[in-house]
């Protein structure tokens, strides 16, 4: 089996202009793994640090430090490297190493070996011997902590297309939704912008519902049916609006607030209205009881928790508990290593909550997410919708269609 020769790091910048880690992890002193950690901007209570003290810095540091502990190790031996991770840090959020160094060297010893073995990453983490694609979740159009002041409070209204029978063919949907929204954006105000949210999704000057509105008229217009052809989705971020002293979601952009109750009744209306196949966080991320009650309303859509459960298998237990969710989202930089999350995985798939694979609002151009949400039996793929760093993750999903091991789109 191939084994780590060398292992070093140095500091890059994500798609926001913010610094974070690379980690080059080398097998055999020559097979060559290279992941970039992604950021959040919209973060769970509950998730990994990214580094210590806010500082990439530091993580290049312990890295740097303890680099020959690495050094020997299996590359394929996934809880290997976490639990030598682990050494070096006994806390259960990696506030002494930083979750994105543990993401970028457990990803990129598993990428260091895929070579080794001259497989593709997603056949090296997983023991199927077929696979279907996940269906690209593409934000089309951005507002809370992804876009500016003016735009919605909710933070991601979504496209897929739930329709298509190939990758192909959902992500050319996807983009010419994102594109006729733009049409109809400048038709509603001439003086648009064209101005973008972090993920590529437009950011106009709208109200919650109209921005709805607008994306659903998008559909129409390429004689789409919202439920078939396509299908509209919403990240909520409930969590950015909630406040714990008043008991109540502020939405400070349209300018009300809701109660426990109406807070379930607005996201159950959009539900309804927009025939969603994806809610994504409608209420805060210690709510469960609220989430189970939305999950039992509606059941053929995906309600699914991202802050709520943030890739981590215990929250996850307890969610599957309260039958708070049907889905969850799978971010591996929320776990920390590599490992972790295929952990939550394991824990997800056995217990029927279908897995969203998802970027982060701070990216890098890797794409080793397609490959894990391949691996994990995703039922989507969450990658934003235009930008270099979002669409590297869509062209690698193309590549990968060529592969005779994966065939056809994964059932929602």
């Amino acid at each position: 089996m191939a084994k780590i020769t060398s292992i070093a790091g140095r500091i890059l910048y994500n798609s926001r202009g913010s610094k974070t880690v690379e980690v080059d992890v080398e097998s055999d002193g020559g097979f060559l793994g290279r992941v970039c950690a992604p950021s959040g901007a919209s973060v769970g209570k509950y998730e990994a640090v990214s580094f210590p003290n806010g500082k990439p810095e530091e993580s290049l540091k312990v890295l740097k430090e303890n680099s020959q502990k690495f050094i020997g190790l299996e590359s394929s031996d996934l809880k290997g490297i976490h639990d030598t991770l682990k050494s070096l840090d006994n806390s259960d959020n990696y506030s002494n190493v930083g979750g994105a160094l543990a993401f970028a060297v457990t990803i990129a010893s598993m990428e260091s070996v895929a070579k080794a073995s001259n497989q593709p990453l997603f056949q090296t983490l997983s023991s199927e011997s077929s696979f279907k694609f996940p269906f690209p979740l593409g934000n089309i159009l951005g507002g809370g902590a992804h876009a500016g002041p003016g735009t919605p409070d909710i933070q991601e209204i979504l496209i897929c297309a739930t329709g298509s029978k190939t990758i192909e063919d959902a992500i050319e949907t996807n983009l010419a939704v994102h594109k006729e929204l733009k049409k109809v954006l400048l038709k509603e105000d001439p003086n648009f912008t064209n101005g973008r949210g972090d993920e590529g999704g437009w950011a106009p000057k709208l109200k919650n519902q109209e921005a709805l509105e607008v994306s659903a008229k998008a559909c129409e217009n390429l004689g789409f049916t919202l439920g078939k052809e396509v299908s509209l989705g919403v990240d909520f971020a409930s969590s950015t609006q909630w406040n714990e002293e008043k008991q109540k979601y502020i939405y400070d952009r349209a300018g009300f607030e809701n109660s426990t109750g109406e807070q379930i009744d607005f996201a159950a209306d959009i539900i309804e209205k927009f025939k969603l196949i994806y809610a994504e966080d409608a209420v805060h991320e210690e709510a469960f009881s609220d989430m189970a009650e939305l999950t039992a309303k509606f059941p053929n859509t995906l309600v699914t928790g991202d802050d709520l459960t943030v890739t981590n298998k215990n929250i996850l237990a307890k969610a599957i508990e309260s039958k708070s969710c049907n889905a969850s989202i799978l971010k591996v930089n929320q776990a920390g290593s590599l490992y972790d999350a295929m952990e939550f995985a394991n824990l997800a798939n056995q217990n029927n909550i279908r897995l969203i694979t998802s970027h982060r609002s701070g990216e890098s151009t890797d794409s080793q997410i397609s490959h894990i949400g391949l691996a994990t039996k995703s039922k989507m793929l969450k990658v934003g919708v235009v930008g270099g760093e979002r669409v590297a993750k869509l062209n690698e999903l193309l590549r990968l269609s060529e592969h005779d091991l994966i065939r056809g789109m994964a059932e929602i």
